[in-house]
């Protein structure tokens, strides 16, 4: 098969290093604002420097989209910018390598879902579960279930657009099941992952857990995706991620418009309850849409814990305060939200 289009071919790695952020110029900044217009936000200023203008067009997108308002181009801001390229219709969709991914995906993902089609988790990511799904929905539909999402397809879900098979998505039922069965610390299999500056408390955390009848694996990976990859070829039944921030201190669960992951909700708002008082900064709970917390396919926390100082400081009560979350989360497993 052809590629669809061009926009199929635009990866997701910049041609410029990373992170772009304030003072920078030259081409990577010219891209930049190339690709906020694109999405929306096109008061950028001087089309060759990150200025204040930039700035605050960045900021704004990354509000939009549930990320760390920084105002910093770094990897995780680059992949939004990459999916929010995209709308379902404007390409055809395919299983392919490498796989497809972009907002259309997550659209066709949660239209599935919502007519009771099993796409998996709702990572934006074209695999071979969402394909399935299309082929079985394809089917169910009097069309040629060839695994595409084509103009026919697409149009069919158009005419199917508002009515649910169920009040939730199967994504969503299938995560609160998974919950409901396994209530317990004993036998979870639970990942725990930092990208630098943590591995004491991660490696303590780990052990105490170990401890309480739980399978750990630890992942030490500056690339978040990765660590995905590997948590969920692990197979494991919750992410729990640490990173250093020194400012926007905040535990962050999957969320997007129309799916919330409960259980990674849950658990992060038991995790900033435990953690409440060993800072000076409160530390709260919001749902965001990071591409770790969207990639993993179970439930899911990004923890960015700081100042620096105050956390290195506080490393045993971190670590009993994190242990203590994580058995109660198990203990009562989540509702249905």
């Amino acid at each position: 098969m052809s590629a669809p289009d061009s926009l199929s071919d635009r990866s997701d790695t910049p041609r410029f290093g990373l992170p772009i952020r304030r003072g920078d110029t030259g081409n990577a900044v010219r891209d930049l604002h190339r690709r906020l217009g694109a999405v929306g936000f096109p008061d950028t200023g001087d089309p060759d420097c990150f200025d204040d203008h930039t700035e605050k067009a960045l900021r704004e997108f990354q509000a939009t989209r549930r990320l760390v308002e920084d105002g910093i181009c770094a990897r995780q801001t680059w992949a939004a910018l990459v999916d929010a390229d995209h709308r379902l219709g404007d390409r055809m969709i395919y299983l392919r390598s490498p796989m497809t991914r972009g907002d259309d995906v997550t659209d066709l993902q949660q239209r599935l879902g919502r007519l009771g089609f099993d796409t998996g988790w709702l990572d934006g990511i074209f695999g071979p579960d969402t394909e399935a799904a299309l082929r079985d929905f394809q089917h169910n539909q009097g069309l040629t279930p060839d695994g595409v999402a084509g103009r026919k397809t697409i149009a069919a879900l158009d005419r199917l657009a508002g009515r649910r098979s169920g009040d939730k998505t199967v994504a969503e039922v299938r995560e609160h099941e998974l919950l409901r069965t396994h209530a317990g610390v004993d036998g979870l299999r639970l990942v725990i992952g930092e990208a630098g500056g943590l591995p004491a408390i991660v490696s303590a955390l780990a052990r105490r857990l170990r401890h309480d009848g739980a399978e750990v694996l630890t992942l030490h990976h500056p690339d978040l995706s990765e660590q995905a990859r590997a948590a969920n070829g692990w197979d494991g039944n919750a992410y729990l991620g640490l990173t250093l921030a020194p400012t926007d201190q905040q535990i962050s669960y999957f969320e997007i418009e129309g799916f919330t992951s409960h259980g990674g909700r849950t658990l992060a708002h038991g995790c900033a309850r435990a953690l409440d008082g060993l800072f000076d900064e409160a530390v709260v709970a919001a749902g965001m849409r990071l591409p770790i917390l969207r990639e993993t396919r179970m439930p899911a926390v990004w923890c960015r814990l700081g100042p620096a100082t105050q956390v290195i400081e506080q490393s045993a009560s971190v670590v009993n305060a994190l242990r203590s979350a994580v058995t109660a989360w198990c203990v009562d497993p989540p509702d249905e939200g």
